[in-house]
């Protein structure tokens, strides 16, 4: 017994395995709730897999899904798949913290730490005050996507379903989430300006981090800005207009794609395909049509993805941008890594490798073992575990199609990625014993 109780106190103790187990549970939790009867509209139960998949997809806010969301869930299979992504979004964490200072419960060290960890902070200065600006931030912002949202919906839907898709797309796009219940994502809408731009704001304000937002209005100007929201901001800028730039030169003539479009709506387009692989699963064009070049480049901007501490998922944006200055560094023969007049820290360049590896690791495994078991070709199986890894939720049409053993090798892909491959390994790794000594340095040649 003792032995037992020593082990419950660890798992309380260990910030990584408490933020894992919390979101485990939240999955194990709506695939309850999904598998009820009530959660169809047909009135039967989907399947506990399928339930399991589609709970794990909404909490890692990631939107791969096997059935059509709008036509094959009830209002309550909606509402529950809405709530699950708004605290997958937020983090189970967040969202216990505000429930705890609304009726006055102090917030501990414990959980602090756990705060720390789900948000990817350095320090634990100002956490509360971090949350509760993340909770109203995130409320705010969503409002204001509803509302702009609203005024293409109603029109074409009526008020009452138009208010609800408006409230339930808001809330999936900045939650980077993709899941819709339009039936056919945004394909619809794919020359309209305002629901293409407004759900590509939500997706970028959702995907830049909450620490960034507070810099901003902290500090007005880019120059007084912190090196970590200076480079979230540039590496994002850049990647949003080279994406648009290579997929609108790639598919300008392609008609499965954009090629019947005329130059506007080919121009937004283009743009919202490139904000979305930054993680959020919507598409305004038909992603099975894509050339093989162009989805080999969504693999490579879907592993980027989004940036820390926010709803996005991949190995996030500063890591991206640290391992490129490492090696053009390591090229020019410097010493230090430097950005914008400040050095990295030798710790963040060994964590980012670590996270770029890990990833690029879990990926090929899962993709390997895919080619085994699923019968698609290898381009839409990378694609999948890729788009399941990064929290994204584009799909190449294979998803419905899994069998039930891949079904649950991309729900333990979807979830690795939402707590994060290194947050993983930290959390069910066994401790490496502290060491006083150091072995003798040896030398190996490499490249």
């Amino acid at each position: 017994m003792s032995f037992i109780k020593e082990r419950l106190n660890r798992v309380k103790l260990d910030p990584p395995r408490v933020l894992a187990l919390g979101f485990g549970s939240l999955i194990l939790i709506g695939a309850i709730l999904l598998n009820l009867p009530i959660a169809t509209q047909g009135g039967k139960s989907i399947g506990f897999i399928n339930a399991l998949f589609t709970s794990a997809s909404a909490v890692c806010v990631t939107g791969l899904v096997v059935v059509n969301t709008g036509e094959f869930w009830s209002l309550f299979g909606q509402i529950v798949i809405i709530l699950l992504i708004q605290i997958g979004g937020l983090g189970f964490m967040t969202m216990a913290t505000i429930g705890a200072l609304i009726i006055g419960k102090k917030i501990t060290l414990k959980e602090r730490l756990i705060i720390k960890e789900q948000l990817n902070q350095e320090t634990m200065s100002g956490l509360v005050k971090l949350t509760k600006y993340a909770v109203l931030s995130t409320f705010a912002i969503e409002g204001i996507g509803a509302i702009l949202l609203s005024t293409r919906f109603i029109p074409t839907y009526g008020l009452k379903k138009g208010i609800w898709f408006s409230i339930f797309h808001s809330i999936s796009a900045f939650c980077n989430a993709g899941f819709d219940i339009t039936g056919n994502s945004i394909v619809p809408f794919v020359g309209d300006f305002i629901i293409n731009m407004t759900i590509s704001g939500l997706i970028i304000l959702g995907g830049l981090g909450f620490s960034v937002y507070i810099d901003i209005s902290r500090n007005k100007s880019f120059k007084k800005l912190h090196l970590h929201s200076k480079l979230v901001l540039t590496i994002t800028v850049i990647l949003l207009v080279v994406g648009m730039i290579i997929f609108l030169l790639i598919e300008f003539n392609n008609p499965y794609t954009i090629g019947n479009l005329n130059t506007g709506e080919k121009i937004i387009s283009s743009f919202f395909q490139s904000v979305v692989p930054r993680t959020a699963g919507f598409n305004s064009v038909n992603i099975g049509g894509l050339l093989d070049t162009t989805v080999f480049f969504m693999i490579i901007l879907m592993f980027i993805g989004g940036s820390p501490g926010s709803t996005a998922g991949g190995i996030k944006t500063t890591t991206f941008g640290t391992l490129i200055l490492t090696t053009v560094g390591v090229i020019r023969g410097n010493k230090d890594v430097v950005a914008y007049r400040k050095r990295i820290a030798d710790e963040v360049i060994n964590r980012s490798l670590a996270i770029a590896t890990v990833g690029m690791t879990l990926i090929i495994i899962v993709s390997f073992i895919l080619t085994v078991t699923e019968p698609a070709d290898f381009l839409d199986v990378l694609f999948e575990t890729t788009s399941a890894f990064a929290t994204v939720g584009l799909t190449r049409g294979i998803t419905p199609n899994l069998t039930n053993f891949g079904k649950l090798l991309i729900t333990l892909t979807m979830y690795a990625g939402r707590v994060g491959p290194l947050t993983m390994a930290f959390a069910f790794a066994k401790k490496a014993k502290v060491s006083n000594f150091r072995y003798s340095e040896g030398n190996i040649l490499v490249g």
